[in-house]
């Protein structure tokens, strides 16, 4: 069975235990998604389900891609991911997978694109400590030097830098879910989820084989 969902990050609020106890938690609308196609390792060369998720007009849909959804006849998807299973030959094109795929106690791991910050600094960006700020200092916030003396004299590749900060593709792991709302296609994640509201997910096991 797959364990893995196209999802939307809605909102955080807190949940209490029977105990009292308060646990800050993430609202995913996950599903309904429906398989678009089966990738086979004899056709494709691996082994994945490609799912679909949310609504789209037609007219914003291009024509090779309209011409594959509409031999589906499942309507237009606003997104389209794909998703590594075992056994793919388990699901046919046109299945659905509901939120009741995953259930209370379940760790997940969720891939969103982080928010995006901008142009950042190497204390804003990569937690860099300040220089000091006495009477004199030329140094307070600066990254300090980033060459090197006359061999290799240059800057190596990876060496931290100003520069974009977040808007990337982002994985937290081991995520637990607190709650599963079938009816409402929800599921309640304890902990943050990358992203900002409205954002698209992927939820999927964090005990994958």
């Amino acid at each position: 069975m797959i364990k893995a969902m196209i999802g939307r990050k809605l909102d955080m609020t807190q949940v209490f235990s029977g105990d009292g106890a308060a646990y800050p938690v993430t609202l995913v609308q996950v599903g309904p998604c429906t398989v678009t196609q089966v990738k086979t390792m004899e056709k494709d060369g691996y082994k994945a389900l490609q799912l679909g998720f949310g609504t789209k007009k037609a007219k914003a849909v291009n024509r090779p891609m309209k011409g594959k959804l509409d031999k589906l006849g499942k309507g237009y998807f606003e997104v389209l991911r794909e998703v590594p299973i075992e056994n793919p030959a388990e699901h046919n094109p046109g299945d659905q997978v509901l939120a009741d795929v995953f259930q209370i106690g379940d760790r997940v791991d969720i891939i969103g694109k982080s928010k995006g910050k901008g142009y950042a600094g190497t204390i804003k960006r990569w937690r860099f400590s300040r220089g000091p700020d006495g009477h004199g200092s030329k140094n307070v916030r600066e990254p300090g030097s980033t060459g090197m003396a006359t061999y290799p004299g240059r800057v190596i590749k990876g060496k931290k830098m100003p520069g974009q900060k977040g808007n990337v593709r982002t994985t937290v792991l081991n995520l637990q879910i607190v709650d599963v709302r079938p009816e409402l296609n929800l599921l309640l994640i304890h902990g943050a989820v990358p992203g900002s509201k409205n954002g698209i997910v992927i939820v999927r096991s964090a005990n994958r084989a």
